[in-house]
């Protein structure tokens, strides 16, 4: 993408943050999530940042954008950077055997294990350990000399490259390998060849690297629900020892999207784009009985939503689950982190992907248009056709879209009709993909809109009629013959329209 590209995207994406927030929000409220921090960057930039709900439930401690979270296995994209950065100074090979390294595995099967296959999750090495509710903060998490010994005698459980095996005690044993081949403990590696680098201070490799009179910047964890009516509670925090290269990571959104923009190509503040594109193509696609499961690189995983390519990581630590993903070629990075066991980060973080690039997508041209609506001399006749030929797209009609713009609901939910980019979009922010359905909407007149043609089980070819208040706002929409309210309006009048 072009840096002209790059300033066209930054530009729309500044411009629907109030749209993408605010889904963002109802889904944090919908979900009943007690606190959703979101940065999204394009081209190093910040273009939305916003912290909503809680940082704490029951202090009742609003979150901003300043406060960490645990970003769990995000840790493992500043492991692998770490490898990376030994092995372009040739002090480390990716196929080097542990045992090499770390005299501890010497003698045992994990000393065989590659970087590379620890890189990728190809090495068999087992997950967590046989004993690991340290997850569920039932005792402390292993220090060195306990994750050697478990490592010593039950490490491996399938033999190299048979499976793609996601460990943490994997992840574990490269922070080891950095320590041992850099000389210095592995978080003050990540903290001077890496977050100093990027003039990250606020980014923290594990809890005991933040200091106690600092821990109020740590945002509370939060239980899952274990159904509806179960309520959150505030979980401890804990340092999880030897596994800080694994799971250790605390970042907020906006440092962590600072991150991610080291990783897009073309930035060589870490690494050479040859290390980037090492550690972001396919090194294992996982699947199962024919289906596939996911993809995974050396440290992050790998995604494709829509046509774009993208690479990152989530996080799961107890009371928090976290996503980042990263355009390397758009150099666009969207962080999304929420602060409750089962919080819906990688949902959120995707619909917000989706939203961008339907934001992106130009409208049809009228020759399209045309094409779409005519098929044949009866349809050409048709009060469908006849409609159409009055339309145009928002940015050829010369229409304010805030006539038009907002959200409504009627019985069956909620419809939002907004500006993406330069065209009129019907949303269902309700949804856990808002684009799912979406369509395109053209201007007929002040007060009335047209759907893009299309088959469907909605009124298609129907008209959407404004009809507002004597001072021009918004009283309802008709579309299909049903009226939908603005939201609040419809909160107030739904009792005794439906109720007994």
């Amino acid at each position: 993408m072009t840096a002209k590209s790059r300033a066209r995207l930054a530009a729309t994406v500044t411009d629907m943050a109030p749209t993408l927030e605010s889904w963002v929000e109802l889904r944090r409220r919908t979900l009943r999530t007690p606190g959703v921090q979101v940065c999204i960057r394009v081209d190093g930039e910040v273009v939305l940042s916003a912290a909503l709900g809680r940082a704490d439930l029951e202090r009742g401690t609003p979150l901003t954008p300043d406060h960490l979270f645990r970003i769990a296995s995000h840790s493992k994209t500043f492991a692998a950077t770490a490898c990376l950065l030994l092995r372009e100074e040739g002090r480390l090979g990716l196929d080097d055997p542990v045992g090499r390294h770390v005299a501890d595995f010497a003698d045992t099967p994990v000393g065989a294990l590659t970087v590379r296959e620890l890189l990728g999750h190809q090495a068999g090495v087992i997950r967590d350990g046989a004993a690991c509710d340290y997850w569920q903060l039932d005792g402390p998490f292993p220090d060195r000399d306990r994750l050697v010994a478990m490592l010593r005698d039950e490490g491996v459980t399938y033999v190299p490259n048979a499976h793609f095996k996601y460990s943490n005690f994997g992840y574990s044993v490269v922070g080891l390998v950095v320590e041992a081949v850099s000389g210095m403990p592995f978080a003050r590696f990540c903290r001077e060849r890496i977050l100093d680098v990027l003039d990250l201070p606020r980014i923290h490799p594990d809890l005991s690297d933040l200091p106690p009179s600092r821990l109020d910047e740590l945002a509370s964890g939060h239980s899952g629900r274990l159904d509806g009516d179960d309520e959150p509670f505030v979980l401890r925090h804990a340092d999880t020892g030897a596994m800080c290269a694994a799971t250790g990571f605390m970042a907020n959104a906006r440092d962590l999207t600072a991150y991610g923009s080291a990783h897009v190509l073309g930035d060589t503040r870490l690494l050479t784009d040859g290390s980037k594109r090492l550690m972001q193509r396919l090194e294992t696609l996982v699947e199962h009985d024919g289906e596939e499961l996911g993809r995974y690189g050396l440290g992050f995983d790998l995604h494709t939503v829509g046509e774009r390519r993208l690479v990152g990581h989530s996080g799961g630590f107890p009371g928090f689950i976290t996503r980042t993903f990263v355009d390397p070629r758009d150099s666009l990075v969207v962080s999304v982190l929420t602060n409750q066991s089962g919080g819906p980060a990688g949902e959120i973080a995707t619909g917000l992907v989706k939203l961008i690039d339907l934001a992106v997508a130009g409208s049809p041209t009228r020759e399209q248009w045309e094409a779409d609506v005519v098929g044949s001399p009866e349809v050409a006749s048709s009060p469908a056709h006849r409609l159409a030929q009055a339309a145009r797209p928002l940015a050829d009609s010369g229409a304010d879209h805030t006539r038009f713009t907002g959200r409504f609901a009627c019985s069956f939910g909620r419809l939002e009709v907004a500006r993406l980019g330069d065209r009129l979009v019907a949303l269902a922010p309700d949804q856990p993909d808002p684009t799912a359905g979406a369509g395109e909407l053209f201007v007929v007149d002040r007060d009335t809109l047209v759907a893009d043609p299309a088959a469907g089980f909605d009124s298609v070819g129907e008209p959407w009629r404004y009809e507002r208040t004597p001072d021009g706002a918004v009283a309802c929409v008709v579309a299909g013959g049903m009226r939908l309210f603005p939201e609040e309006e419809f909160r107030a009048r739904r009792r005794a329209m439906m109720g007994r």
